[in-house]
């Protein structure tokens, strides 16, 4: 490939021993040592110059025998550092470092990476272990380095599909929508360029019709042979469950994503499954395609710029909304069109996560959620929130009662926890469901949460190990927590949909002391939306016999605590947007709320808002 001679060309003669492709990253091996160890400011130059990702790694004959670089990076990092693992990558030169405290492995300024760089001539990568034991994070970075022949050889195809040059008939962009506009959930839509087919999200719709459940992935704009990449903005399932059924479909493409959300990917996929055969119903993939989702992934960094197709360079940036969550930037040949897709936004800082992201130098196309983007959908300010949350809770422990509070799995959960422990609570918070599995996947990752939050980690002050917190795992230990003191419970389900959540609610509710406390969006046809209205009859199962149970327990509902921005924060993003976009197209909304939204926008901004329909498509250019 030509790119291949220009690398070798920028660089000096005689240093290259073989080039080889990881995706969208050039990596040079060479047998050269002092050019392995102080190539730093060439490959800088040649990157600017080329616009590529390169890296530069030594021939393995350069390498020190693996037991010997073991005890030598032992020597060179602090035992404080907590290695737990050492493990070796021959076929690419690299050495992984697992270890409780990565930046003591790292070391002032990155001394002691660069001296084992230097003294072992193996690439360094560290990983963090998450202060709570994750099984997922476990096994996927297991599985990750068990296929690692099998995934250099996967992304060496990657790259050279990104790289080869394509003739095709499009000389346009444009836009289809699969699914998730004028609707909330299975969002998916399909970016098409003059030579890439790109999946931004495939989710799973919510609440309980059938008809929505699936995007329209039987029309003919979709082809899995000619899709060049998925690219996932967050691991919600309306966002990404369907992704695992693509690889089992016949997709055999890359799957871009922040490396957060991989891991939460993998256990909302699993739990998904469970409860659907729990119910005795099929779900539409099986683990397979989980599994296969994984092997095919690849993960970036918030900033980080990469090739994805012949002509389209994807970037993330933060998007507030839950853990590795991203807003998709895509650059769309030499600067003929920039989108930008903000998958769930929020425009606000939070206990756990920093606002979103504004600094775009260029956006032709935005493509915007509406989630609260209605006339009415003003929250209130983030404090007074809180404090309506506190103040509900402690009314019901005063009452010597128990609050309940269903809460989705990931970042809800995980918000109430950091605002429960900011204020000091003392009674006991039981988590339940997958919440715990989710906090111990939040604890590997403190540099993607909010400054203050990431700072008290490394500062040894993790406010989910406050000892408040105790994990349910067993139906016995529910009951003891029912019986026992004034206390919180956060559980799964968030919409009320199944769960141990509908345990809990058995329980407690037809006790008025009780509480019952919502703290996120409750979905049309979902239980949850049904008592917020008012319903108080409630069918439940016993042993497989069906009942009613009146609901006496206290209900309230805590607006403002949204991972969602609401109408006055969507506009507020807009006006701090460093590049005025062109054109604006709302989605992820109830029908009203993204045509106000859009009309809004039009109005205030002077811009083309428009709130398209699933199974639309929009030329861009």
């Amino acid at each position: 490939m030509e790119i291949l001679d220009k690398v070798k060309e920028v660089l000096p003669k005689g240093v290259v021993d073989r080039i080889d492709l990881e995706g969208c990253e050039i990596v040079v091996y060479t047998k050269d040592k002092v050019f392995f160890q102080e190539s730093g400011e060439q490959i800088k130059e040649a990157v600017s110059e080329l616009k590529k990702r390169i890296e530069v790694r030594p021939d393995s004959s350069l390498s020190m025998d693996t037991e010997d670089a073991k005890k030598k990076i032992k020597e060179l990092i602090p035992e404080d550092a907590g290695i737990k693992e050492i493990r070796f990558e021959p076929e690419r030169s690299i050495v992984i470092i697992k270890a409780e405290k990565p930046g003591l492995v790292i070391g002032r300024g990155g001394e002691s990476f660069r001296r084992i760089k230097e003294e072992t001539s193996w690439v360094p990568r560290i990983e963090r272990i998450p202060e709570i034991s994750s099984n997922i994070v476990k096994s996927i970075r297991d599985l990750l380095h068990t296929e690692t022949v099998w995934r250099k050889k996967f992304l060496r195809e990657v790259g050279t599909k990104i790289f080869t040059e394509r003739q095709t008939n499009r000389d346009w962009v444009r836009l289809t929508f699969l699914g998730g506009y004028r609707e909330v959930g299975r969002s998916c839509t399909i970016v098409e360029t003059p030579k890439s087919k790109i999946l931004m999200d495939c989710g799973l719709g919510v609440g309980d019709s059938d008809s929505t459940k699936f995007p329209y992935l039987q029309t003919k704009e979709f082809d899995p042979a000619e899709i060049d990449a998925i690219v996932v903005s967050h691991a919600h399932t309306d966002h990404m469950g369907m992704v695992p059924y693509l690889y089992e479909y016949g997709y055999e493409g890359p799957f871009y994503c922040t490396s957060p959300t991989i891991d939460l990917f993998t256990m909302l996929s699993m739990d998904f499954i469970d409860v659907m055969q729990k119910n005795g119903q099929q779900p539409p993939f099986t683990a397979k395609g989980v599994k296969e989702a994984v092997k095919h992934s690849i993960t970036l960094d918030y900033g980080e710029v990469s090739d994805v197709g012949p002509d389209v360079r994807l970037t993330f940036q933060t998007a507030g909304h839950l853990l590795g969550s991203a807003q998709v930037h895509l650059h769309v040949g030499q600067g003929l069109h920039n989108i930008v897709y903000t998958g769930d936004l929020k425009y606000d800082r939070t206990q756990l996560l920093d606002p979103a992201f504004t600094g775009f130098q260029r956006v032709e196309t935005l493509i915007m959620e509406s989630t609260y983007g209605g006339q009415d959908d003003v929250m209130p300010h983030r404090k007074e929130s809180e404090d309506a949350l506190m103040a509900a809770v402690k009314k019901t422990i005063e009452r010597k009662g128990k609050c309940l509070i269903p809460s989705f799995s990931v970042g809800r959960a995980q918000e109430i926890m950091c605002i429960l422990n900011e204020n000091k609570f003392e009674s006991p918070v039981y988590i339940d469901g997958m919440i715990w599995d989710a906090t111990a996947i939040h604890t590997a990752y403190p540099e993607y949460l909010s400054s203050n939050v990431e700072r008290s980690i490394y500062q040894g002050d993790n406010p989910f190990m406050n000892p408040i917190f105790k994990k349910l795992t067993v139906q016995a230990e529910r009951e003891k927590a029912w019986d026992g003191e004034p206390a919180v419970i956060i559980s799964t389900s968030g919409m009320l949909t199944g769960g141990p959540v509908m345990e809990h609610v058995k329980a407690l509710g037809g006790d008025p002391k009780n509480g019952l406390l919502f703290v996120g969006y409750q979905a049309e046809g979902t239980m949850g939306r049904k008592i917020q209205r008012g319903l108080k009859e409630i069918p439940v199962s016993n042993n497989g016999r069906s009942s009613v149970l009146n609901l006496e327990m206290e209900i309230n509902t805590i607006q403002g605590l949204s991972g969602h921005s609401d109408r006055n924060q969507l506009l507020n993003y807009l006006s701090r947007l460093k590049s005025k976009p062109e054109r604006v197209l709302v989605c992820h909304g109830e029908a009203t709320k993204t045509v106000q939204l859009a009309k809004t926008i039009h109005k205030i901004f002077k811009i083309e808002a428009t709130s398209p329909k699933t199974l639309e498509t929009v030329r861009l250019r």
